[in-house]
């Protein structure tokens, strides 16, 4: 089995990679080669003859395409329908596995968005990664392709240095206080936001990437089993693993970040995702103590910090 990682030093990226090579295969299949690439336009060799399996995982993030509508849609339409054509030029259809976001719906705080919900975004990240998902049913109905578009929750705890997605402050109000770090909540403790781990969000793209898409039909989309969960709740999580640390996260208002993050669904039913085999999430404080065990230590060299 070949199989390619377009995004892959991203950080579900790289950890999508380091689990194929010590697994050394995908759903029962030996994988016999693992192509990596990132930020440059889609060469010939990123896509190689034969392959099996794409993880489309390059995106520019939300806050970065609301700021330069340009960029996002030049990496997130036009580099997937790059993809797309890569496809189509290959002898047997391959497996993509497509990111998509809880972003490409809107509704805010206090809804609850079943499987058939409309998607209406509220934002240029969300329309292109809702485009996306179109684009790709619409080629698995051709069959250039095996399509699967997970509509992935707000992951956290992401590690490293704060990113310039609207999301990114979900993970910050967890891992800048477990290094000591005092850091901005630019929302109130009862906004609710459908989130998953890392962990889970890894377990969920091996699974679409060997699963049986019979059962998929036309709909090549589906949004995974997240978990809603209140600011306040992240922050008891924090402390039931680092009492203490939550008194790091100062309440700091940001309307533009504000105003991106309250147009997101704060929770869905996902039952076709159950349906289709993807596991449900842990539970809220395994999130944390995760983020301590794997990835606090190289965050905390990376970022040369030595307190904490």
């Amino acid at each position: 089995m070949r199989i390619s990682i377009l995004g892959a030093n991203g950080f579900l990226g790289r950890r999508v990679a380091e689990r194929l090579a010590a697994d050394g295969a995908l759903g029962g299949r030996r994988i016999t080669a693992l192509t990596l690439f990132d930020i440059a336009d889609l060469p010939a060799d990123a896509v190689p003859p034969g392959t099996d399996v794409i993880f489309q995982l390059a995106a520019v993030v939300s806050g970065a395409a609301e700021a330069d509508y340009d960029l996002g849609r030049r990496v997130n339409l036009d580099g997937l329908r790059a993809v797309i054509d890569a496809c189509r030029a290959l002898e047997q259809p391959p497996r993509v596995v497509f990111t998509s976001s809880v972003a490409s719906f809107s509704g805010g705080q206090g809804v609850v968005l079943g499987d058939d919900a409309r998607q209406l975004p509220a934002n240029s990240y969300g329309t292109q990664k809702a485009i996306g998902e179109l684009l790709l049913s619409d080629a698995s109905r051709r069959k250039f392709l095996d399509a699967v578009s997970l509509r992935l929750p707000t992951i956290i705890v992401r590690p490293g240095r704060p990113n310039r997605a609207a999301s990114s402050f979900f993970s910050g109000i967890v891992r800048e206080p477990l290094l000591g770090l005092e850091t901005t909540l630019p929302v109130p403790d009862d906004f609710a936001v459908w989130i998953a781990s890392p962990r889970r969000a890894v377990a969920w793209l091996l699974h679409a990437a060997s699963m049986d898409t019979s059962a998929m039909g036309l709909d090549r989309s589906v949004s995974p089993p997240g978990m809603s969960v209140t600011v306040g709740a992240i922050l008891d999580a924090l402390e039931d693993v680092r009492p203490g640390a939550a008194a790091l996260v100062k309440r700091v208002a940001d309307p533009a970040i504000a105003d991106i993050v309250a147009g997101w669904p704060a929770a869905f039913a996902p039952q076709r995702g159950l349906a289709l085999g993807f596991s449900p999430h842990e539970p809220l404080v395994d999130i944390v103590a995760a983020f301590v065990a794997d990835d606090l230590e190289s965050t905390r060299q990376d970022r040369a910090i030595t307190h904490a």
